[in-house]
């Protein structure tokens, strides 16, 4: 028996691979498709994450990581390569002992096959070699990832070319700034949008048409808005600056499903609360026991519900007692205090 090392050392000859990198996850790719799928129909993240079996913070770590940007995954893999149940079988048949070629005539496998998997897939985290399935599983999807490189992370031409654009920082020799303009501020409703990042910035859509402007003959110099977008918002591309996403006309950080954009919010009137939905025996006041109810909302965020008798008027005022711990936390400040008296001139 040699020491750790001269047997960290022997199951590394073993493999022929490095060591283990890390601990194995807890959710495999099928996870995956099953999450992005709830996604794409629309449902929250949370509620996409009980659908797929995970955690709401693994939920939340693939839709962050990801920029809410679905990786579209095949619902389904090669039958050539070993399943998770397949590998669940070998490791009980692992740990009866039973051979090689045993296990490849149960699974109608190559002896080869089994072979490999033993070899390359087992666990070297431990004293003797050892064979899980869930460690398996997950050497095997780690192995199998094949990320291309963006177009923006190996052209640093074109990669200066989009965030100078991005971010409207292209001026003329005379200082005059070059692109589209931005909206204009007409002195009505939302005084801030002249003080926007994207009111001289481009879009992706326009930055990828003018790229065959400026650039006719050079094929190099090409790149769609998508591509630009995702370089954006997922974090594993690493081409564009992160703060960029501000010069976006949405200022969003991470991509909405459009299935989930079209929802309307909790607090939007729905059809069966409209006027024009109201019965008719409620609408001429004909017969009693019909009630309408509205909020008044004050200063201060106080707020009283009302409730009126259709007939006979009768009316009931409930008050609405503010939310726990309104007034505890002071209101932040937006700007430096005004002195008590203006300096003498």
């Amino acid at each position: 028996m040699g020491t750790m090392r001269e047997r960290q050392r022997e199951v590394q000859l073993y493999r022929g691979q490095v060591p283990s990198p890390g601990r194995a996850t807890v959710a495999w790719r099928e996870d995956r498709v099953r999450f992005w799928a709830a996604i794409a129909r629309g449902l929250k993240t949370e509620d996409a994450a009980v659908e797929a079996g995970v955690s709401s913070p693994v939920a939340f770590r693939w839709f962050r990581h990801a920029g809410g940007v679905n990786p579209h995954l095949p619902p389904t893999v090669s039958a050539r390569f070993l399943s998770f149940a397949e590998r669940e079988d070998i490791a009980i048949w692992r740990a009866q002992q039973l051979g090689v070629r045993e296990m490849a005539r149960r699974l109608l496998r190559s002896p080869s096959t089994i072979s490999r998997e033993l070899r390359r897939n087992a666990s070297t985290r431990t004293w003797r070699l050892e064979y899980k399935a869930s460690v398996a599983q997950w050497h095997a999807e780690r192995r199998a990832r094949r990320p291309k490189a963006a177009k923006l992370v190996g052209n640093d031409r074109l990669r200066e070319y989009v965030q100078d654009r991005l971010s409207g920082v292209v001026h003329t020799t005379d200082g005059r700034p070059v692109g589209p303009p931005g909206p204009r501020w007409n002195g009505r409703n939302k005084p801030h949008r002249g003080d926007r990042r994207w009111v001289h910035g481009w879009s992706p859509e326009q930055i990828s048409n003018r790229l065959r402007v400026d650039f006719p003959h050079d094929d190099l110099m090409r790149i769609s808005h998508e591509a630009i977008y995702q370089a954006l918002y997922v974090q594993s591309r690493g081409a564009l600056r992160r703060e960029l996403v501000a010069c976006l006309r949405t200022g969003r950080a991470l991509r909405v499903p459009r299935s989930r954009a079209g929802q309307k919010a909790w607090a939007h009137v729905t059809p069966e609360v409209m006027i024009s939905e109201r019965p008719p025996e409620a609408d001429d006041r004909a017969v009693p026991g019909h009630w309408e109810g509205d909020l008044l909302i004050g200063l201060e965020r106080s707020a009283i519900g009302t409730l009126v008798e259709r007939t006979t008027r009768f009316t009931m005022l409930i008050h609405l007692p503010r939310e726990e711990g309104y007034g505890i936390i002071p209101a932040p400040r937006t700007g430096r205090r005004l002195p008590d008296t203006a300096p003498s001139g």
